[in-house]
């Protein structure tokens, strides 16, 4: 987000009571009617649906300055999903109504929200292909590289350390736990990927991308 428009979104949010909720908290559940729009400063934020076998399946991950849910604001739409800190987070939140009359008199903040918008459909299509067409370990391997990217932290040496487990990549690609550890368990012998403790380091990210263009 470009300085002045992060300057003006935060001044517009300033207004409102600052609010902390832990790790595990619910902002917004399956089949509340949101009647605020959350601005996230610090830590993420899962979006998710359940599946008839009772599995999470995360949809979509906040993180700052992203402020949501701005569909059901603008649309108005009844919502099917649960939003729920992933990390401890910090937020404010303003009425949907008060945040519509700021995003239409502000063109710059719609345009940058589009933006990120757009941005993010393109991760979610690229998403979509690899769970149409790819095999388990595709999809696997597409949903730590997406999150390395993202949330993932570059060490000196060129290779990321992820802080993601096997329980939270089934959730993200669409997968069961035991699918997931038993993919994993390939990429180690690979030496694509260690897992360790809950920590997920890839060496070489460039080698990893071209070894996902070569799975089906």
């Amino acid at each position: 987000m470009d300085a002045k428009i992060a300057d003006k979104v935060d001044t517009f949010f300033d207004s409102y009571r600052l609010r902390k909720y832990a790790k595990g908290q619910v902002l917004i559940l399956n089949g509340d009617a949101p009647e605020y729009v959350y601005h996230l400063l610090s830590g993420r934020v899962k979006q998710y649906d359940v599946s008839y076998r009772g599995d999470e399946v995360i949809l979509n991950t906040f993180q700052p300055p992203a402020f949501f849910p701005m569909s059901l604001a603008i649309n108005q739409l009844p919502n099917p999903y649960t939003y729920e800190a992933e990390t401890d987070v910090e937020l404010r939140q303003a009425p949907a109504k008060d945040v519509v009359v700021f995003i239409k008199e502000n063109p710059d903040v719609l345009f940058d929200l589009l933006t990120r918008v757009y941005r993010g459909t393109d991760g979610m299509l690229a998403r979509m292909s690899h769970l149409m067409a790819s095999s388990a370990k595709g999809r696997l391997m597409f949903e730590i590289l997406l999150s390395c990217r993202r949330y993932g932290e570059e060490n000196t040496d060129g290779s990321y350390t992820l802080i993601m487990n096997e329980k939270e990549l089934a959730a993200r690609a669409g997968l069961s736990r035991e699918t997931v550890s038993r993919e994993m368990h390939k990429l180690i012998e690979e030496k694509l990927a260690v897992l360790q403790n809950g920590t997920i380091t890839i060496h070489d990210m460039g080698e990893f991308e071209a070894k996902l263009g070569k799975v089906i």
